[in-house]
This record gives structure tokens, C-alpha cells and sequence, in this order.
């Protein structure tokens, strides 16, 4: 992958010749990849902060940075001084035409708001994940990026790494043989969470210079409450998408490459719940999410692979231990993992596709000599989205690649609203064929002012 654009190339090479070797240093295999570009942030607390210093780190210029709490982001505020800072990121677009590309790093349930109103604006996007807070919304950012021919990118950093790249080579080479069982699981929530938590009933005043409005955007309003902001909305489902939408990005993202995932036929899920009795739970079960869950997928055949099951675990839940798993090696990492279960073997690796090892020895052995063929990215998740603004290769985990794997993931969530059923999906016209009340749940009410 080349550091320089290729106008940039060609220039540094008329230099040279031409007896400039001061320049060199300037303009040769180091120089910034992303000089020239001005990037924009629109939620730049937290990673969202992270996001930008690595924009910024490639060579872009930070321009603009905008979130409804500033006083949330004073610290990088201060490490980019020359960038004007916004509280609605509408006021910043219109002032800034020169913006180029928008990171948006909001909590879920305003991602696909914001994106889609860049996208709009010809701004390329990239987006944490989940992309967004209910499979509508990815489908229509996913066609957004088509329409608008703009450069996507969705936050799931593994995607960039080498552990998803080995794997995929080493079931495309047939080392595991037929893989039709897949377990992936996380330790979160780390937040509060539990289906049995009413809505604080104290109603506090909206930190100071927090535009609250804003940060509910196009969920139903009610007031603000430090059990929603900082931090602990991913929660409640009008704003978060629970435990899987935090990590399935993530921990899901090398089964659905290296399998080549798409859509699934059948979802289905349980919860552990503090109510016993089914009718009360149901009065609730859409207001937060459960504080452990088991989510089965159930994927067709695809490209001459067999069909699978893929199962989600969280909050304290996970697999068995595999027995053929030596004492000393570990079974994912701190933040969850994955077991793939084929005909000649199993393999295993931690959040984000990190270590991944083949559990039977011999095979371990055989994947040292299965070749490389996946390109690797090798300057990082954000730097590999603004190499593709400059016009290298497609940003990996662009839309199309992204898109069906965060509707995978909101599926799920689906289904925790109707535990212990099988829900049938339709994948292309976006639908539960077998149960209505499910299908009120693909797509979200907007308040106004804030629909797509």
C-alpha cells in the first residue's frame, strides 16, 4: 500500500531527479499519508477521541470537532487548538464546507442521524460501531455510501489486523475442514444493566453547556439523568444496543469474514431476567437489556460452504471449554472471543480476532505454511480509511462489508425482545416472515426534527 498519492509520488520523483535531495526527507516514503485531508469529529469523547488522534497522527488536519457535552472533551480540545469546536454538528457542516471526511463516535442511537446528513453533504464517513441502532438504519447508511459515492469506514479496529487475515487463509486452505458450529462471547456489560431497572424518577439539572436535546436526538425525550450520560447508556435500548451491540462488531467480525457470513434465515434468543413471571417482564423487556443473554444464529449454505450455527454468549456466559484445549493456552481474552468447531479441528482467538491459535497441534503445524494472500493494512483502522479518501484501495471494513454484519448483530437484539421463539428473517426485504409484532422493531419511530 503506498504512503504517498500518486500525484505525490510523481512529484517527489520529478524533485529528486532534478537534484533535490533536501526534499527528500519531506516528500519520500515517510511524509504523512493523509496530508492534505480535513477531517471533522462529531462525538469526541472517548474513542471518539482516540479516532481523531489517529486521524491526526496519519497527517490530516483536524478542522472541526463538535459534541453535545463539551466540557466532555476539554482535553482534546486543547491538543487540537487550530479546530473550531460545535455543539450541533449541522452548524458545523454549514461552516465548514472545506470538511472532507466526518469520524462519528456518538452513542448509537444518533449515529445513523448524523451519517446519513454527512453523507448527504458529500462527506466521507467513519462510523463506530455498531453502525447503527436498528438494521433499517444500517441498510439505508449502507445504501448511502453507494448513492453518494462516498468513503466508509465502520469503527471495528480488528478488521484492520492480522489475526482475522490468518484465520480466514487458514479456513479458506481447509485446515479446520467443514465448519458448521461457531461460539462467540463477551464479559460485557461492564455498565449497569439488567431488565429489571426502572427510569430514575429524580430528574437533575443538564450539566452545564450540554445541549440535551441534541444528545436524545431522534429517541423519545425525557429528561436527563447521569444513569444515561456519561457512559452508561448502551443499556437502555432507546439509546444503546446492549452487551452484543458493543462488542459483536468486534468479536463476531473473523467468523462472518472467514466464514463469509451474510444474512441469516433464523434468530433466536434467551435472557436471564429477574422476573419469574412472563407478562410483567413483558411490559419492560423493551426499556433495557438483559444482563446476560444467548443469542443462536442460523446461517444457509454460501459459496459452497455448509450451513451454520453461531452462537452469542455474554455477561458471564460462554462455551465450554474445549477438552483438547492444553491447561496453558487461553480460551479468548479479557474481553470474550471465539471457537470455531470444524470437522478436522478447532480454533480459537480472543476479542478482535487477537492470537488466534488452532487447537490440534498437527494443524497448528500446517498453518505456518499456508500462504498470505488477504492484503494487510499496515498503518492502521483510520489510516486505512483516509488512504482510501486519497485513492488507495477500498477501506476494509467499508459499508458493504460492515453493513451486513451490523445488521447481523441488531438482529440479534431482536430477538432478545422476544426470547425462547425462533424469529424467521428475510434478509433482503428486511422482514420477520413469521411474526408481525417482531417487525415493529426493524426500524425505529423518530422523534421530529430528527427522522433519516
Amino acid at each position: 500500500m503506498s504512503l504517498l498519492p500518486r500525484r505525490g509520488f510523481i512529484r517527489h520523483a520529478g524533485l529528486a531527479a532534478a537534484g533535490l535531495a533536501l526534499v527528500r526527507p519531506l516528500l519520500g516514503a515517510d511524509a504523512p499519508l493523509a496530508a492534505g485531508l480535513k477531517i471533522a469529529g462529531v462525538g469526541v469523547g472517548g474513542m471518539g477521541g482516540q479516532n481523531i488522534r489517529a486521524c491526526a497522527k496519519a497527517g490530516a488536519e483536524i478542522v472541526a470537532l463538535c459534541d453535545v457535552h463539551p466540557a466532555n472533551c476539554a482535553g482534546l480540545y486543547k491538543d487540537f487548538p487550530k479546530a473550531a469546536t460545535y455543539t450541533d454538528f449541522k452548524v458545523m457542516l454549514e461552516k465548514h464546507p472545506e470538511i472532507q471526511g466526518v469520524v462519528i463516535a456518538t452513542p448509537d442511537h444518533t449515529h445513523a442521524h448524523i451519517a446519513m446528513a454527512c453523507m448527504r453533504a458529500g462527506k466521507h464517513v467513519y462510523v463506530q460501531k455498531p453502525l447503527a441502532h436498528d438494521v433499517f438504519e444500517v441498510r439505508r447508511m449502507t445504501e448511502a455510501a453507494r448513492e453518494h459515492k462516498v468513503i466508509s469506514q465502520m469503527g471495528n479496529q480488528g478488521h484492520s489486523g492480522e489475526g482475522i487475515r490468518l484465520m480466514t487463509e487458514w479456513i479458506a486452505a481447509g485446515l479446520l475442514g467443514e465448519v458448521r458450529e461457531v461460539h462467540t462471547w463477551t464479559n460485557r456489560p461492564i455498565w449497569p444493566q439488567d431488565d429489571d431497572m426502572d427510569r430514575p424518577k429524580d430528574t437533575p439539572a443538564v450539566p452545564q453547556g450540554m445541549d440535551w436535546n441534541l444528545w436524545i436526538g431522534p429517541a423519545p425525550m425525557r429528561p436527563y439523568h447521569p444513569a444515561y450520560h456519561p457512559g452508561k447508556w448502551r443499556a437502555w435500548s432507546d439509546f444503546g444496543t446492549g452487551a452484543l451491540g458493543d462488542m459483536g462488531c468486534h468479536i463476531i467480525d473473523p467468523v462472518f469474514m472467514a466464514l463469509k457470513l451474510g444474512y441469516p434465515e433464523s434468530v433466536e434468543g434467551s435472557v436471564a431476567t429477574a422476573y419469574a413471571n412472563f407478562g410483567e417482564r413483558a411490559k419492560i423487556r423493551n426499556e433495557v437489556f438483559p444482563r446476560s443473554s444467548i443469542v443462536r444464529y442460523h446461517f444457509p449454505a454460501r459459496d459452497g460452504l455448509p450451513p451454520v450455527e453461531m452462537t452469542w454468549w455474554d455477561g458471564g456466559l460462554m462455551p465450554e471449554r474445549p477438552s483438547e484445549l492444553p491447561d496453558d493456552m487461553p480460551f479468548g481474552d479479557d474481553n470474550g472471543g471465539c471457537l470455531f468447531v470444524g470437522s478436522k479441528g478447532k480454533m480459537t482467538c480472543g476479542c478482535y480476532g487477537s492470537n488466534p491459535r488452532i487447537i490440534n497441534r498437527d494443524l497448528r503445524e500446517a498453518a505456518k505454511a499456508v500462504p498470505k494472500t488477504i492484503p494487510r493494512i499496515r498503518n492502521g483502522h483510520e489510516a486505512d480509511w483516509l488512504n482510501a479518501i486519497k485513492g488507495g484501495p477500498a477501506a476494509c471494513s467499508n459499508f458493504d462489508v460492515s453493513g451486513p454484519l451490523s445488521e447481523a448483530v441488531l438482529m440479534g437484539n431482536l430477538a432478545l425482545r422476544f426470547p425462547n421463539r425462533r424469529l424467521q428473517w428475510d434478509g433482503a426485504a428486511m422482514k420477520v416472515t413469521n411474526d408481525v409484532e417482531a417487525n415493529k422493531f426493524v426500524q425505529r419511530v423518530y422523534r421530529a426534527g430528527f427522522s433519516l
